[in-house]
């Protein structure tokens, strides 16, 4: 078990993170303070996957305000907390929560990317604090591996380059999160 911590580039946010490797899969409970459009909130989530990185729970809950709850069975299909279909995400097989880094290691580990590939995917996009689903458009290349990858929000024409560690996760992601404790 690995306790993580970033902090945001955009303002004064800060996430808190519990990484848990199992022999079925991977489990994360973390909490996020962050800020949004000018709006501050605080975010509790939890995310577990499957031994292939396939995700197939996740539950958000912003303090005082909404949750969601997500059931996937690992190849594209969705439920919400309630049991009812969500045909908007239909073959989705990863998540992108918008106030954190974490959910970018979904696809860097399930697409086990060779050096120099690019793979573009759909995920399941939930922008905070209003923990809206909706399907975009992104890409991960390769560029070193296991060490860093570059990621396109293709739906936003954005891209960075992330360096991240043995696991995956991010160290650093250029204008939004920074792992602490910050280099010196």
């Amino acid at each position: 078990m690995r306790e993580i911590r970033w902090a945001s580039e955009e303002g004064d946010g800060i996430e808190h993170l519990v990484f848990d490797a199992r022999d079925d899969g991977f489990v994360v409970e973390s909490v996020v303070v962050g800020q949004r459009n000018g709006k501050a909130y605080g975010l509790h989530y939890a995310v577990r996957c499957d031994a292939r990185w396939r995700t197939r729970y996740a539950r958000l809950k912003i303090v005082g305000g909404g949750e969601l709850e997500l059931h996937g069975d690992g190849d594209g299909h969705w439920r919400d907390g309630h049991g009812l279909t969500l045909s908007a995400i239909e073959g989705c097989i990863d998540i992108d929560i918008a106030a954190t880094p974490y959910t970018n290691t979904l696809p860097i580990r399930r697409l086990q990317l060779a050096e120099g590939e690019r793979q573009p995917i759909e995920v399941a996009y939930i922008s905070t604090p209003d923990l809206q689903v909706t399907r975009v458009e992104q890409a991960y290349t390769c560029n070193e591996l296991n060490g860093e990858y570059r990621y396109e929000g293709i739906f936003r024409e954005f891209t960075a380059n992330m360096r991240v560690d043995s696991d995956g996760l991010v160290i650093d992601y250029p204008t939004l999160f920074t792992r602490l404790p910050r280099t010196r």
